[in-house]
């Protein structure tokens, strides 16, 4: 990427998070902060203590969602305490830690833009 394309990207994010802190009273430290609160979002049952596991859970939820939209993940279903399950349909790329957090913030963007019309240009 280029420079001028990176820092595009760092804005779009910087203003993700400055939304979400406007719209929770804090703003999410980094890309799991922001992960788990999508998590906590997609599984419908509003901010409560969640146990360790149970935050992890939250974060995989998340992880599928907003891959789902490149085909990586399909929601499977949704067990009896409403906890939604996803199944893998194409393999992830092989790519170093960086590259794996730059893909999934690019994807968490997309998922603001797709399921609330937000837009961090």
């Amino acid at each position: 990427m280029s420079i001028k394309r990176d820092l595009d990207f760092e804005r779009k994010w910087n203003k993700l998070k400055l939304a979400l802190e406007e719209s929770i009273g804090k703003k999410p430290n980094d890309l799991n902060g922001v992960l788990f609160l999508i998590g906590v979002q997609e599984l419908g049952q509003g901010l409560k203590t969640f146990s360790k596991e149970q935050k992890q859970d939250l974060m995989h939820i998340a992880i599928c969602k907003v891959l789902s939209y490149q085909g990586f993940y399909e929601l499977d279903y949704i067990d009896q305490e409403g906890w939604p399950h996803w199944k893998l349909i194409k393999e992830l790329p092989h790519i170093d830690l960086l590259n794996q957090e730059k893909l999934l913030k690019i994807q968490v963007l997309d998922y603001f833009e797709k399921e609330y019309g937000e837009s961090f240009d």
